[in-house]
């Protein structure tokens, strides 16, 4: 491997959210994955632990303090409940200790074209959440066409979306190249019209090198090198984390 592309699969690593969203989850099986953190930490930060609500002060009393520590909530990953609800779970993770939430765009109220229905759950919970990081789901691969892909990653960033983010991994499809392209597209005309930079995560099957090469090459060329940073730019998975460590270990 050349040093110009160890370089950026470094970068990539440092993109990473760590995620662990199993219904086999438990206390356990969190702290020992918090540990293999902590313990890779001594050498590349990644950017945070993703985990279900119950799981965050799990995360919060053993992980190292550079981490973000991400929940997944708002009715995650169907958001099919009540905005009451969605609001409480967000609220009950950020007093466990979650400093970005990761919650999942309406998508049965956006394909019936309730935009505003959308539009408004978003404004709620992004008072909830105030300062901290609040990610929107856009659950690509459950849209319909490009074009919904489009409206709906501008709909997300109107209402107050921190990041957008490709999918919950939980539909197939998740991620693809070509829904990361055009929700990229979508941040930067915001970006043109607002001046305000969002950012974008990548997320669901994401496993490889090549899989994070190809998200970083998505995110570089459209947006430019001033979006690889983690304030801007993540990849959210599991299995990749073990797979680019071994190569950046080399």
């Amino acid at each position: 491997m050349n040093e110009n592309n160890k370089d950026i699969l470094i970068k990539c690593f440092h993109a990473i959210e760590a995620t662990s969203l199993n219904h086999t989850d438990n206390e356990n099986v969190i702290k020992n994955f918090v540990d293999k953190i902590n313990d890779l930490n001594q050498f590349h930060h990644i950017s945070g632990i993703c985990v279900y609500p119950n799981m965050v002060k799990i995360v919060k009393e053993n992980i190292d303090s550079s981490i973000k520590i991400v929940a997944v909530a708002g009715g995650f990953p169907s958001s099919q409940t009540f905005l009451d609800i969605k609001m409480k779970e967000v609220e009950l993770c950020i007093e466990n200790g979650a400093n970005e939430i990761d919650i999942v765009l309406s998508v049965g109220k956006y394909l019936n074209q309730e935009y505003e229905f959308v539009k408004n759950e978003i404004q709620q919970i992004k008072k909830i959440c105030k300062n901290i990081t609040l990610k929107v789901i856009i659950e690509s691969g459950t849209l319909q066409n490009e074009k919904d892909i489009y409206n709906a990653s501008m709909l997300a960033m109107q209402a107050g979306a921190d990041f957008i983010k490709t999918s919950t991994g939980k539909t197939s499809p998740a991620a693809t190249p070509a829904a990361a392209k055009i929700m990229c597209k979508a941040i930067k005309d915001f970006y043109e019209q607002t001046n305000k930079m969002i950012g974008f995560k990548a997320a669901g099957g994401i496993v490889n090198k090549e899989d994070a090469l190809c998200y970083f090459s998505i995110v570089n060329e459209i947006l430019g090198e001033k979006w690889i940073k983690n304030e801007l730019f993540r990849i959210g998975a599991s299995r990749l984390i073990d797979n680019l460590w071994n190569e950046i270990k080399c």
